[in-house]
């Protein structure tokens, strides 16, 4: 495929390229679902329609549940300038956790017929799943999705989302799909023909160095796929972990508390206290339009090799690892430094963090500066004829913070040169609204706005109420110092009348005289 001829050629611009075109989204209403959904429609707008793969939930059926997707700041332009681009989301019921995706006979047929590109983003990205769920989501939706994919008559491009962390046990991951020692089709078997209470004491057996059902479930998808290369035009993409916005469609937009923004908040409002990971690991993120725009791009890409019938997958790291390091370190210091200058609102106490390289010492600071106090605080709770909270926080602080333990104190590199080959195929048309030069933008900046975003999309909080929360860090600042002063007075005069001194230096101070 010649990038100059591409280039002289205006139908092969990403526009273009999804003119007209039908298309199906599993995962549309997560975290990455909805800003693919935004772009596709903003810079794609000649797209024909768009299916959701969505399920009833909490009493809310479909069309329910699109109508309040919608109401997401994420869509607020195209609201207010494109209302009639959002009629073209069509959802279909269905559930990624049900055989065949749990899609009726009618609605089947009008995917196969009409559809000619696939996302298949959705996934359960919880780390602590039985590994029956994270089988039957992860991988078996997986096969499923191929299944339908094999069936589409006019089907281009089938994009899986996957992770760089699913080669977990490789420290240097290139853009290639690794053998599997594991047989996915035997895994999904067992999975479906075993309940439960036989699975579990199975797990740690069957997922054997891979560090949580997730990245296992995730590896045996990529198999999965694999299998299916000779028949469909797929690719694999790899994102590693994926955070907020650097600009579009909002500046600093999330919607969820993972990653190190997640950090940065339990750590601005004063819950998280104490963190394990060596300081020196680099932290993989990627900013989520970036990671949007190299989708469609790399989506772009295959579709208009199709036709020549490549066999090939295409493999895709999209990391930073090998652009911008940032050690997790600097994170901690950014998030610090930016939660002291725009303070979150109703902070517990004023923010600090201890770092901790060491396994015990970080469970010894743990039980002292996490769940001590809040049992302490919560006694104080419950007196007050208030409910304890703090506690049951603090043990999903605790659980959260174990479940990226590994993550944090290993350190990888994602080979990512073909993504970045992207932005040289891309027409100079298209650059503007699908380039993304990553190694470019401050990266103070950018976690200045994160924090500036979590308050906004993910706490409500309003920003025109900065300088309340101000003073109440600053009085937060006092009382901690105040507490600190207390604890080293105390400590002296414990030490100094309970003989931990020797007895000969006829020191004795009285409690009364240290608080005179």
């Amino acid at each position: 495929m010649q990038t100059t001829n591409k280039k002289m050629d205006p139908s092969n611009s990403i526009p273009a390229f999804f003119a007209g075109r039908s298309i199906f989204v599993t995962g549309a209403t997560g975290f990455m679902g909805k800003a693919l959904l935004e772009k596709l429609l903003w810079s794609c707008p000649d797209i024909h329609e768009i299916f959701l793969l969505m399920r009833p939930k909490k009493k809310m059926g479909i069309d329910d549940r699109l109508r309040h997707m919608l109401t997401s700041p994420i869509f607020m332009r195209l609201r207010e300038t494109r209302p009639k681009a959002l009629e073209k989301l069509i959802p279909i019921q269905g559930d990624i956790s049900a055989e065949g995706l749990g899609l009726p006979s009618v609605e089947r047929r009008v995917l196969i017929e009409r559809v000619s590109i696939i996302f298949h983003v959705a996934a359960s990205v919880r780390f602590n799943d039985p590994l029956k769920d994270a089988i039957i989501i992860n991988t078996r939706s997986t096969r499923d999705i191929c299944i339908l994919a094999a069936s589409m008559k006019n089907l281009v491009a089938l994009m899986h989302v996957s992770t760089t962390y699913c080669q977990s046990d490789k420290y240097i991951v290139e853009e290639q799909l690794y053998p599997s020692e594991v047989d996915w089709k035997k895994i999904i078997r067992i999975t479906e023909t075993l309940n439960d209470s036989v699975i579990e004491p199975l797990t740690s057996k069957l997922i054997g160095n891979f560090p949580n059902t997730y990245t296992f479930a995730k590896r045996l998808a990529e198999g999965v796929v694999a299998d299916y290369a000779g028949i469909l035009p797929i690719i694999v993409f790899r994102p590693s972990i994926v955070i907020s916005s650097v600009d579009e469609p909002l500046v600093g937009w999330l919607d969820n508390f993972n990653g190190p923004v997640g950090m940065m908040v339990g750590a601005g409002k004063g819950i998280l206290r104490v963190i394990y990971f060596d300081s020196n690991t680099n932290a993989d993120f990627i900013p989520v339009d970036v990671v949007i725009k190299a989708m469609i791009t790399s989506t772009w890409k295959r579709g208009i090799v199709t036709i020549t019938r490549d066999p090939s997958i295409h493999v895709y790291n999209c990391s930073s690892s090998d652009i911008r390091g940032v050690s997790m370190s600097v994170i901690v210091d950014l998030g610090l430094r930016f939660t002291e200058k725009i303070p979150l609102e109703n902070i517990l106490w004023v923010p600090q963090v201890v770092i901790a390289s060491n396994k015990y010492v970080y469970y010894i600071l743990t039980l002292l500066l996490h769940l001590l106090p809040s049992l302490v605080i919560d006694m104080f709770l419950k007196f007050a004829g208030k409910k304890p909270m703090l506690f049951k926080l603090q043990k999903k602080v605790y659980a959260a913070n174990n479940a990226l333990l590994y993550f944090l104190t290993n350190e990888w590199k994602f080979k990512n040169k073909k993504m970045l080959t992207l932005l040289t195929d891309i027409s100079a048309t298209d650059v503007n609204d699908f380039g993304f030069d990553y190694a470019a933008f401050s990266v103070e900046t950018y976690f200045s706005n994160c924090i500036v975003g979590a308050k906004k999309y993910l706490l409500n909080e309003d920003m025109n109420k900065v300088k309340e929360a101000k003073i109440h860090y600053d009085r937060m600042y006092w009382i901690d110092k105040c507490f600190k002063i207390w604890i080293l007075i105390f400590a002296i005069w414990f030490v100094l009348n309970f003989n931990i001194l020797p007895t000969n230096t006829g020191l004795y101070i009285p409690m009364s005289k240290v608080f005179q």
